[in-house]
């Protein structure tokens, strides 16, 4: 089996964009599950997901306390013998793989936000570092972007950037 998935983070609706971009929602809509690496900043962006399929998430720094009572802040998931792991922030990108090797020794894929900068590295222990970007606020990035991939045989596979329209 493969599972199919959907990586976002850092959407801040309403406050970057008044609504999910039309290609989120279809992307959503495709994936066996949607990965929200946190700042929704609005639940309703949540309930709108969850809508569209299963979702695994976390809270960011921009998200109030109805989010947080309804998301941790670390996500764990075992998914077609991958370990994965959400968080929003890991820090500075400088020493991210040391870093995160030691924070999550029992993880093969962390996905994480925050910076709006799309990521993608395997630290010298072989855990998968994955940052989407985001959907709705590039800021210094050249587009706004979401992220895919597939989990499959206990790998994660064809991990794909994708550059998003804010309608």
């Amino acid at each position: 089996m493969a599972t199919r998935l959907l990586l976002l983070a850092d959407t801040h609706v309403p406050k970057r964009a008044r609504v999910l971009p039309d290609a989120v929602r279809r992307a959503a809509s495709g994936a066996d599950l949607i990965v929200h690496a946190g700042d929704w900043v609005e639940a309703a962006v949540l309930d709108e997901l969850s809508a569209l399929g299963p979702v695994l998430g976390v809270w960011g720094n921009n998200d109030g306390d109805d989010l947080r009572a309804r998301l941790p802040e670390v996500a764990r998931a075992h998914i077609e013998g991958v370990r994965v792991a959400v968080v929003h922030e890991t820090g500075a990108a400088a020493g991210r793989e040391r870093r995160m090797d030691a924070a999550f020794p029992d993880t093969d894929l962390l996905v994480f936000g925050h910076s709006h900068i799309p990521w993608n590295t395997v630290t010298p222990r072989g855990l998968r570092l994955l940052n989407p970007g985001s959907p709705t606020d590039r800021r210094r990035q050249p587009a706004c972007t979401v992220m895919t991939l597939t989990l499959a045989d206990a790998g994660v596979h064809d991990v794909e950037l994708h550059e998003v329209s804010r309608d």
